[in-house]
C-alpha cells in the first residue's frame, strides 16, 4: 500500500508505508480492535469515495508518521471501510481522514483536509488548542457566495484517537444490581465535586478525587452517584468571556460530546493517553466496593459539530446525510435539540451505534445504569416526527446485555415534546419534572396545589399509572444540575445569569422559587431561619415520597451558584463545590442524613407500587378529607398504615399560620410520636431512632407556618 495524496494533490511528508505489516483486515466490529499481534481499524462510510488512515506519534503532531489509504477493492466491505496493521501498541494515536462529494444540497459534506475523530474511539487525546473554527470557507468568485469547505488543515488543533489497551478486564465485576426500592441517586459533576481547594484531595476535579470522596457518600447514605458527561467533550469550545472578571468561559457541564465511547481526558490525574480509561475504571470499581452504583449521563442527541457553519470534527465528515436529521434543503440542520443539530436515532447505522457505546460502557466500564439527556429525540424519526413505537427505545429496552441496568429518560425535549409519565414502557423509569415543579409550587404558597402536591407524595400515580408504570418510573427531584441549587431556590426570585456572557438571557425564568425577603446572600437571621426550615421542608418532601429520589451534589450542605440557575459555562467557584460550607451548614447536612436513613428504614415509603385505598388517608387539620378543589388549601395531612411496618402520620403546612392537626387513632391504641419537625432547631429537628418521645396531646399536633412534621406510630 503506497503513501497516497490527498484530492487536491498535497501530501505531507511521512515515512512510506511498506515498513507496516498491513493487510485488508475485517469489518467487524467497528473500532480498534487487537487481533493476531496488530490492530484491526473499522470504520463506516456509505457515500465516501476515498479514506485514509492516518497514524501519529503525538498529539500535537500536524504531520503523521503513516499515512494508508484505504483501497475500496481489498480494504472495503459495504459500507465499512477496514484494515489490519501489524505491530502496534497501546497507546498508538490514530484518526481518518475522509474524501466524497462536498454537495450541501445533498447532505454531503466531505473534507479530506479535516482529520476526523473514529466514533468508535475508546479514548482520546486533550487538547487546550481544539480547532473548532467552521469547517466552511467562502469564495468569493462563486454565485451568491456559496460555502464551500475550507482547505486549511485541522490536524495540529484536532484531538488525535488513541488505541488503548487490549487488557479490558482488571477486576470481575458484578453489577450491585441494586433495586429502585433501594436507590437514592446523588448527582455530581466529577470536576466541580472536588476542584475547590476546600476539598483536600490529593487528586482535585478527577475520577480519582471521586474516589477520595466515597467514605463522604458512604456516609450520608446515598446509593447511587449520577455523573453529569463524562464522554469526551471540548471544554475550550466558548468564545466568550466573563463579562463581569474578562475570564474565559469554558463547556463545564460537557453536554456538547465529540466521542460517545471515550471518557473525558481532563478527569484522568496521571495523563490523557489512554490514563482516562484506567481511572475511569478504578472509580468505578471503587464505588462499587462501597456498595454504591454508577449512572452515567449520556448525550446521544446531538454532537458538538452544530450546524451548518461548525467544525467538522468526526460524523460529518464521515457520512454527514446518514448520521444527522437535515433539512429539507439537505444543507440546513433539524435543530431539536438547542444546539444546532439533532442525531439521527432513527437510523440503523446510528440506532447500532448508540447501542454499541451503551454495552461498552456496561461490559468494558462496568457501570450499572444511564440517565438519556433530551431522551425524547430518540423516539423521533429520520424525518423528526415522534415515533408511536420508538425502535432505538425498544432496542435499549430489550437487548440483553442492557437489561438489567437502569436507563433514565429526560423525557422531554428543545422542540416541544414532553413525555413525562408516558415514555415508553415501564423498563424506562423518568425524571418528574412534575414533581420539581409542584412540589417547589406547593412550598412556596402558590394557590391551588394541594391536590398535585399530594400525588407526588404517592408516586405520581396520576402521572404514570395510565402507561402501566409504577413509582419507580418517578426520579423525584427538587433540583439538579439544570436550574437553581436547593439553597439559592430560597434565596432568589429571579435569574443571575449575566456571567455567562449571555446578557441574562439564557436559563429558565420558570424557577418557582422565592428569596423571603431578600434577594441574593444576607446576614438577617429571620430570613435565614425562615430559609433553612424551607430547604428542610423540601429534603423531608422528597425523602418520603414514593419513587426514586434524585439529590443534587451540594444541596446537602447548601451550595450555591451566587443566582446563576445555569452554570454550564461556569468553571470556577460557581460550579465547584465549596467544602467550607458542610461545617457551616452541618444541621441541613445531618437532617438530610437522617431523612435518607428514615426512608431506608421504613419500606412503606418506598415500595414499588402505588398505595392501595387502604394503605392511605389524606386528611385536613380538621381530620377531614381535603377539600381538594379549594384554591385557598395549603395544609395536608397524610396518614400511612404500615401494613407490618410503623404507622407513618405526615403533617404539612405551606400557609403563613400555624395550625393544629386533629390526628387520626394511632394504630392498636398505641400513641404517636414526634420524628421530625422543620420548624425546630437541629438536632431536635429529626431525631435518631428510638429516641422519638410521644405527643403531649394524642390528638393534636401544631405544626407551625411552612413547616411539616413527621410522625411514627406504636
Amino acid at each position: 500500500m503506497a503513501l497516497t495524496t490527498l484530492a487536491d494533490g498535497s501530501a505531507p511528508d511521512v515515512s512510506a508505508s511498506d515498513d507496516l505489516e498491513m493487510e485488508s483486515g475485517l469489518p467487524l466490529p467497528f473500532g480498534p480492535q487487537f487481533r493476531d499481534d496488530g490492530v484491526n481499524f473499522s470504520v463506516f462510510s456509505r457515500h465516501a469515495t476515498r479514506v485514509w488512515l492516518e497514524l501519529y506519534d503525538a498529539p500535537e503532531a500536524a504531520v503523521p508518521t503513516h499515512r494508508i489509504e484505504l483501497v475500496p477493492d481489498l480494504h472495503r466491505t459495504g459500507d465499512i471501510w477496514h484494515v489490519w496493521i501489524g505491530g502496534i501498541a497501546p497507546g498508538q494515536l490514530y484518526g481518518y481522514r475522509v474524501d466524497g462529494p462536498y454537495a450541501p444540497e445533498a447532505g454531503h459534506r466531505f473534507n479530506p483536509h479535516k482529520l476526523l475523530i473514529d466514533p468508535y474511539a475508546r479514548a482520546i487525546t486533550h487538547l487546550d488548542d481544539w480547532d473548532f473554527r467552521s469547517s466552511l470557507g467562502y469564495d468569493p468568485e462563486a454565485p451568491e457566495r456559496d460555502l464551500v469547505p475550507s482547505a486549511a488543515d485541522n490536524a495540529a488543533h484536532t484531538p488525535k484517537c488513541i488505541v488503548t489497551d487490549k487488557q479490558i478486564v482488571r477486576w470481575r465485576e458484578r453489577p450491585l444490581k441494586r433495586p429502585w426500592s433501594e436507590t437514592v441517586i446523588y448527582e455530581l459533576h466529577v470536576r466541580g465535586f472536588t476542584q475547590h481547594p476546600s476539598a483536600e484531595v490529593n487528586h482535585p476535579g478527577t475520577f480519582r478525587g471521586v474516589i477520595e470522596k466515597i467514605p463522604y457518600l458512604k456516609d450520608l447514605g446515598v446509593t447511587a452517584v449520577e455523573l453529569m458527561p463524562v464522554q469526551e467533550f471540548n471544554e475550550h469550545e466558548l468564545t466568550r468571556v466573563n463579562p463581569r472578571t474578562g475570564e474565559p468561559l469554558r463547556n463545564f457541564w460537557g453536554y456538547n460530546p465529540v466521542a460517545f465511547l471515550a471518557p473525558n481526558g481532563a478527569y484522568a490525574s496521571d495523563g490523557c493517553c489512554g490514563e482516562q480509561v484506567d481511572e475511569f475504571k478504578e472509580m468505578v470499581h471503587a464505588l462499587h466496593e462501597a456498595g454504591i452504583e454508577v449512572i452515567l449521563d449520556v448525550v446521544f442527541n446531538h454532537t458538538a459539530e452544530g450546524d451548518e457553519s461548525g467544525p467538522t470534527l468526526s460524523f460529518r465528515g464521515l457520512d454527514n446525510s446518514v448520521y444527522y436529521i437535515l433539512g429539507d434543503d439537505g444543507r440546513s440542520y433539524q435543530d431539536f435539540t438547542g444546539t444546532g443539530n439533532t442525531i439521527k436515532a432513527d437510523h440503523p447505522i446510528v440506532r447500532e451505534m448508540i447501542l454499541d457505546a451503551l454495552r461498552y460502557w456496561v461490559v468494558e466500564m462496568h457501570v450499572d445504569g444511564f440517565r438519556f439527556d433530551l431522551a425524547s429525540v430518540l423516539g423521533r424519526d429520520e424525518d423528526g416526527s415522534i415515533h408511536a413505537d420508538p425502535p432505538l427505545l425498544e432496542r435499549i429496552a430489550e437487548d440483553p446485555v442492557l437489561r438489567e441496568v437502569k436507563v433514565i429518560a429526560e423525557a422531554w425535549d428543545a422542540a416541544g415534546a414532553y413525555q413525562v409519565g408516558s415514555f415508553y414502557e415501564r423498563r424506562w423509569s423518568e425524571w418528574n419534572g412534575q414533581f420539581r415543579d409542584d412540589v417547589r409550587r406547593f412550598w412556596r404558597g402558590d394557590a391551588g396545589l394541594l391536590g398535585d402536591f399530594a400525588s407526588r407524595l404517592a408516586g405520581s400515580a396520576d402521572l404514570y399509572e395510565h402507561s402501566g408504570k409504577g413509582p419507580e418510573c418517578s426520579i423525584n427531584y427538587v433540583t439538579a444540575h439544570d436550574g437553581f441549587t436547593l439553597n439559592d431556590l430560597v434565596s432568589y426570585e429571579r435569574k443571575h445569569n449575566k456571567a455567562n456572557g449571555e446578557f441574562n438571557r439564557d436559563g429558565t425564568d420558570q424557577n418557582f422559587s422565592a428569596n423571603y425577603g431578600v434577594e441574593g446572600a444576607t446576614d438577617d437571621p429571620a430570613v435565614q431561619a425562615l430559609r433553612t426550615q424551607q430547604i428542610k421542608n423540601f429534603l423531608l418532601t422528597l425523602f418520603v415520597a414514593r419513587g426514586v429520589p434524585m439529590l443534587l451534589g451540594g444541596d446537602e450542605m447548601r451550595r450555591s451558584q451566587q443566582g446563576n440557575n445555569n452554570a454550564y459555562c461556569q468553571d470556577n467557584e460557581v460550579g465547584w463545590v465549596d467544602w467550607t460550607r458542610l461545617e457551616a451548614h452541618a444541621a441541613i447536612h445531618r437532617f438530610t442524613q437522617q431523612m435518607i436513613r428514615f426512608r431506608r428504614e421504613h419500606p412503606v415509603l418506598r415500595k414499588e407500587s402505588f398505595y392501595a385505598t387502604d394503605e392511605v388517608h389524606w386528611f385536613n387539620p380538621a381530620g377531614r378529607v381535603p377539600r381538594w378543589d379549594d384554591p385557598s388549601a395549603r395544609r395536608l395531612g397524610m396518614h400511612i398504615r404500615g401494613n407490618g411496618d410503623p404507622a407513618l402520620c405526615l403533617l404539612f403546612n405551606a400557609g403563613t399560620e400555624p395550625m393544629a392537626f386533629a390526628l387520626p387513632m394511632a394504630p392498636e391504641d398505641g400513641q404517636w410520636y414526634l420524628k421530625a419537625d422543620t420548624a425546630r432547631p437541629s438536632p431536635s429537628d429529626i431525631v435518631a431512632p428510638g429516641a422519638e418521645v410521644p405527643l403531649d396531646d394524642p390528638h393534636h399536633c401544631r405544626v407551625e407556618a411552612r413547616a411539616s412534621v413527621i410522625l411514627i406510630g406504636r
